[in-house]
């Protein structure tokens, strides 16, 4: 997937089928809407194009990085995704300027394909029904999708950052399409589980909306390749008393042991998928404790992969 960065970076398309949308966490119902991009594009020979937002045109907090996004995005087939900046002089373009200079002049598009709650253009005034209206004008499909509701309520980033940041990762689970999982870079770290025997990878999450502290089983995706482990995330309790950096442990900290690997990754980005929680966070009263229940955490997500 080709990933072009601001609207000045476009240069003309002949034909396009184009999907409109933050598309933060790319979740159920983003994926049917790219899917159909997909299709569609492929179906009358055009590109496929994902246009997104970046930061949050709302000011939300996002539930996946952008970088994480994109991965996403170009996981189910687009050709191309532009990345609009959401700034001040972006907010201000009416939004019958911006279908008739972007949608149709550069991208040439012959399906926009919206969902139904999404706005754009000055003051938000934009939206399918704009669309529509000038899609006689300049000659070009409208599709847009109903909002999906499950057990009555909608399929919203809103509420999947909410299941994750409560712990209810199977839910969001089902909302995703796929395991709820962070992206970060491998930074390094004080080397303690090295020194406890189980060498950990430190990862610094790209402003990913994280689960409640704890002891997970992980699948780790490194490149192509799908590894297996246990990552921690918390504030090491049962050392911020040993006077080891103190200040280091008042922020969650977020570590991956990943099972028969020793390569050098720093600088690498991983991402995490948790597969299953094996237990909270805890304070142990003797280093040796820890080392015992590690041990006994690693034994059991051996266990759980055999079986699954």
């Amino acid at each position: 997937m080709k990933v072009i960065c601001g609207l000045n970076q476009i240069k003309k398309f002949n034909k396009s089928v184009v999907a409109l949308g933050v598309f933060d966490g790319v979740h159920l119902a983003h994926r049917r809407i790219l899917k159909e991009t997909v299709t569609i594009a492929r179906r009358i020979k055009a590109t496929s194009i994902a246009m997104t937002f970046w930061p949050h045109p709302q000011g939300k907090g996002s539930l996946y990085s952008l970088e994480h996004r994109l991965r996403l995005i170009s996981q189910l087939g687009i050709d191309v995704c532009i990345v609009v900046k959401f700034n001040k002089a972006f907010s201000r373009i009416a939004p019958e300027e911006f279908i008739k200079q972007i949608l149709v002049k550069k991208l040439r598009a012959y399906y926009i394909f919206v969902g139904r709650n999404f706005r754009f253009g000055k003051a938000a005034r934009g939206d399918f029904r704009t669309l529509n209206r000038l899609s006689c004008l300049y000659n070009f499909k409208v599709k847009v999708f109903k909002v999906i509701k499950i057990n009555h309520r909608p399929v919203s980033s809103t509420y999947i950052r909410r299941l994750i940041t409560k712990g209810n990762l199977n839910k969001a689970k089902k909302l995703l399409c796929q395991p709820v999982s962070i992206l970060g870079t491998v930074i390094r770290g004080a080397s303690l589980g090295k020194r406890l025997g189980f060498p950990t990878a430190n990862i610094n999450p790209h402003h990913e909306v994280l689960p409640p502290s704890g002891v997970y089983v992980v699948n780790i995706i490194f490149g192509n390749k799908r590894l297996n482990g246990l990552c921690y995330i918390g504030t090491k309790p049962t050392f911020r008393t040993q006077g080891l950096q103190r200040a280091a442990y008042n922020s969650k900290n977020i570590e991956v042991h990943i099972f028969n690997f020793k390569k050098n990754i720093y600088s690498r980005y991983l991402e995490i998928r948790f597969i299953k929680k094996l237990r909270n966070e805890k304070r142990f009263s003797s280093r040796d404790a820890l080392i015992k229940q590690i041990k006994k955490d690693i034994r059991k997500s051996q266990s759980f992969f055999s079986l699954h």
